[in-house]
């Protein structure tokens, strides 16, 4: 194989990127924000979707707080705390979507949030 082929190999469409863990986050966030969306633009016969994307909403950030909760996450501690609180609130609001005493908005909104600090703080690959 010569040269030109191997590059093509190993960095054409088909070779995996390498993501950092910033953006293996902002992918997850992305991909369930999404599915949020779409569910909820479906209204009733979209829930059975919803339940879905908000359990796997709810699982992300359960992973994110168990993160900032090692102590050595080289996170700042108000920032560990922060993400702490948006994932308790995540589980409560979720709740009250899952009782259609809500809507997800609040989570989309979340996310979307972190998303674009996760983006403006450092590169996203």
């Amino acid at each position: 194989m010569n040269a030109i082929r191997q590059a093509k190999t190993a960095y054409g469409p088909g070779a995996s990127s390498i993501k950092t863990p910033r953006g293996a986050e902002y992918e997850a966030l992305a991909r369930v924000t999404m599915r949020l969306k779409n569910a909820q633009e479906r209204g009733p016969e979209g829930f059975a979707e919803l339940v879905g994307a908000l359990h796997d909403n709810r699982r992300l950030w359960t992973i994110l707080a168990s993160d900032v909760a090692d102590h050595n996450n080289p996170l700042p501690p108000q920032l560990r705390a922060r993400i702490v609180y948006l994932a308790e609130f995540t589980q409560l609001h979720s709740h009250a979507v899952l009782n259609r005493t809500a809507n997800a908005d609040p989570l989309i909104e979340i996310n979307s949030t972190v998303m674009s600090g996760l983006r403006n703080r450092g590169a996203v690959s």
